[in-house]
């Protein structure tokens, strides 16, 4: 009785056509747009305060603040460009991100209040502050929706 052995190989290929290392899908998606308009208004809203020239303790904390989250903002935005993230696994980005927003926010609105107060009718200082406001705004879209990302839907009712 003859016995026929089959011998079968497979071979798998896989191939990434996810861009390379940069994503320049994530630039143009609506977190990406969030996060370049929070730099950019939060770099005006910095120049406005900043050229205006006064050495004010108050007008130095707004450009502290102002700078600081600008930093930060940009780092997460290059991050999530360049897929850093999926690199660097050991820490929550999504968590993180959220924190900062939520600081950042709070931080940036009381910059914003105290500028605006502060103003004494200095134009340049008033733009400053009405652009910390704007900013403040953006910010907390970004937490709304990091939030979502984080918390995700929870059920609020029994199963039907």
């Amino acid at each position: 009785m003859p016995h026929t052995i089959v011998t079968t190989s497979t071979t798998t290929t896989t191939s990434s056509s996810d861009g390379g290392f940069c994503n320049i899908g994530y630039a143009r998606s609506f977190q990406g747009l969030l996060k370049i308009g929070q730099v950019v208004i939060l770099l005006i809203a910095f120049l406005c305060v900043h050229c205006e020239g006064i050495n004010y303790s108050a007008y130095r904390y707004f450009e502290v603040v102002t700078a600081w989250f600008l930093v930060v903002f940009l780092i997460f935005f290059l991050m999530y460009l360049f897929r850093l993230q999926s690199k660097i696994t050991c820490i929550n980005w999504t968590l993180t991100e959220f924190l900062h927003y939520a600081v950042g926010g709070i931080l940036v609105f009381i910059a914003s209040i105290v500028v605006a107060v502060k103003s004494y009718g200095i134009s340049a200082l008033i733009a400053g502050s009405v652009f910390g406001f704007i900013a403040t705004f953006l910010i907390a879209i970004s937490i709304w929706t990091s939030y979502k990302v984080t918390c995700g839907s929870q059920p609020t009712g029994a199963a039907v």
